[in-house]
């Protein structure tokens, strides 16, 4: 540990653990980027954050807040300080009778349906998966699919967040709202969210219904039953065979039925798919055989091959990542689908001029299926500043995944994405915060959001005005070219790849002197007593699963200061 950091840690509370490696090395789920952390911390409680966010202001160090890395993207990486939550994750208190839970906010959502399952209760709706922290995973505008629910921020009924200087402010649709607004969808860049009041609904499961159909019948039922004849509904779709799965599923009182399963749908599928796609790595135009074989093998030859099977919704929900990959998925509005759709179809048939995009399609074979799902945020109030969806109408998302077999890119990459870029953006799309997105400037950024990016970056200065959770990420996509280097951002200084692939990520702090206006005065916004200079009270017993219930109360700058 650097020497100075020592000094400054000696002038702490000694009787508060200080939980730091100096050996860690953070990569992104699928593997693309790698970063070495100066300091990896895993606090455990609320004083442990707030002595972590007090050592990196007075040593002028970056903190990002990481939970399961599972964005492809840059957004975690760094060579200054990173928090990892996952020993912050306790159930606070339950209203069973009104469905409120309190958690702290590194709980995993795999960990959270467990303890929901314990009294009935789940969250409404779910993504593709269950392995983020619950503050990780609406931070980014996270979603599943159904036009009756919205981003999983919309069940978020209040906030407790830790700013740059150490205080706590709570914020809800009632209670500092802009701020609520901008920690909705807060990209790490706000502060460190300590507390989530979330809504849930009755434990429930799900029967439902998957079936192999032809795409142009997918297409004709965009308009009528296709997206409401269930509560939840996506397709998968599989481009060189112009087909489509669609899986749509209900809530039932039915007891659990698993899938009919096959030889091939467990480890045999899992490592021949694998395989087949590093050859065409070599031999790109085996996909679209490749293709082929695995709709068949997995969903049936035959169009109209069905399969159903009653789920708990908690996992029913979920489905598997299966292995590395990019991720590049796009919200536009529901009802441009069947145009985007067809005219990428055409594309990646090398019809260009039938496509309208300008991007040569020649010796461009992708990887499949192509996820399409939806949801709707018209009865959201507040939105999030970055809400990415459509605001007066259903969202429809397209997910374009390309996979890395065996951590390695595929040579499709570069053009592919820049054709759908493309495409997307002449359709009013916008990009999901956490995916690969590789063409969009912040000057489209700043007409996709147009004032509400504003008021994002007003929220962002307000409360961190040293740019503690700034990094190369929010500089290159966000803030505005205006904007001097804040005192504590990170730039990026250079990627060079790694051994087993990807790319190791290096950055530089700008590490500067305090401000005249700096973290200490930070979030004027806030009044008086809503903002609380944290120190907890001795710990009150609980009969809440054998867990503490923590109280703060506001203490004086100078008890502060002494932590």
């Amino acid at each position: 540990m650097d020497h100075s950091v020592e000094i400054e840690l000696s002038k702490l509370d000694p009787s508060i653990p200080f939980r730091a490696s100096t050996t860690h090395l953070h990569s992104t789920w699928a593997k693309t980027l790698y970063s070495r952390p100066e300091l990896y911390i895993c606090p455990q409680s609320l004083e442990e954050i707030q002595k972590t966010v007090t050592l990196a202001r007075r040593c002028r160090r970056r903190l990002v807040v990481v939970g399961c890395g599972h964005s492809p993207s840059d957004l975690t990486c760094t060579s200054a300080w990173m928090m990892n939550l996952d020993e912050y994750n306790k159930i606070l208190s339950i209203d069973k009778e009104k469905g409120v839970v309190i958690m702290q906010s590194g709980i995993r959502l795999y960990t959270l349906g467990d303890e929901m399952k314990k009294v009935g209760l789940m969250m409404p709706n779910l993504g593709s998966i269950d392995n983020q922290s619950i503050a990780g995973a609406f931070a980014t505008a996270t979603h599943g699919s159904s036009t009756r629910h919205g981003l999983l921020s919309q069940s978020v009924l209040a906030l407790r967040i830790m700013l740059a200087n150490g205080r706590i402010v709570s914020c809800s649709a009632d209670q500092n709202v802009d701020l609520f607004r901008a920690a909705l969808v807060s990209l790490g860049a706000i502060g460190v969210i300590t507390q989530v009041t979330y809504q849930m609904v009755p434990n429930f499961n799900i029967e439902w219904e998957q079936s192999l159909q032809p795409l142009q019948r997918v297409l004709d039922q965009w308009n009528g039953e296709l997206w409401t004849q269930a509560e939840f509904v996506r397709v998968w779709w599989w481009p060189y065979g112009q087909k489509a799965v669609v899986w749509k599923a209900a809530k039932t009182s039915k007891d659990e039925r698993p899938v009919e399963s096959n030889w091939y749908g467990s480890t045999v599928g899992f490592h021949t798919y694998h395989i087949m796609l590093y050859l065409a790595q070599w031999i790109p135009r085996l996909l679209p055989a490749i293709e082929w074989y695995v709709v068949g093998m997995q969903f049936g030859f035959k169009v109209g091959t069905t399969k159903t099977a009653v789920q708990e919704g908690r996992t029913g929900l979920l489905m598997d990542c299966l292995y590395s990959q990019r991720v590049n998925e796009w919200a536009i509005p529901l009802e441009k689908g069947p145009e985007v759709i067809s005219r990428i179809s055409n594309w990646l048939q090398n019809e260009q001029e039938s496509s309208g995009i300008p991007f040569d399609p020649k010796g461009v074979f992708v990887h499949a299926p192509i996820e399409v799902r939806v949801s709707d945020t018209t009865p959201t109030t507040p939105r999030p500043f970055l809400d990415n969806t459509t605001a007066d109408g259903p969202t429809l998302y397209l997910n374009f995944t390309l996979y890395r077999p065996f951590n390695r890119d595929p040579p499709a990459l570069e053009r592919y994405y820049e054709a759908v870029e493309w495409l997307m953006k002449e359709m009013g799309g916008r990009p999901h915060w956490a995916k690969n997105f590789t063409t969009v400037s912040k000057e489209e950024f700043r007409k996709m959001y147009g004032e509400n990016l504003d008021h994002w970056l007003r929220v962002r200065d307000d409360v961190d005005p040293e740019g503690m959770f700034v990094g190369d990420w929010h500089r290159r996509n966000l803030l505005p070219d205006t904007l001097p280097t804040l005192a504590l951002e990170e730039k990026e200084q250079k990627r060079e790849n790694a051994s087993g692939g990807g790319e190791n990520w290096f950055g530089k702090s700008a590490s500067k002197p305090p401000s005249s206006k700096g973290s200490e005065e930070s979030f004027d916004l806030v009044h008086g007593a809503e903002a609380e200079s944290l120190t907890l009270l001795p710990k009150q017993e609980s009969t809440l699963h054998g867990r503490n219930e923590l109280n703060t109360v506001a203490v004086s700058e100078d008890e502060e200061e002494e932590l």
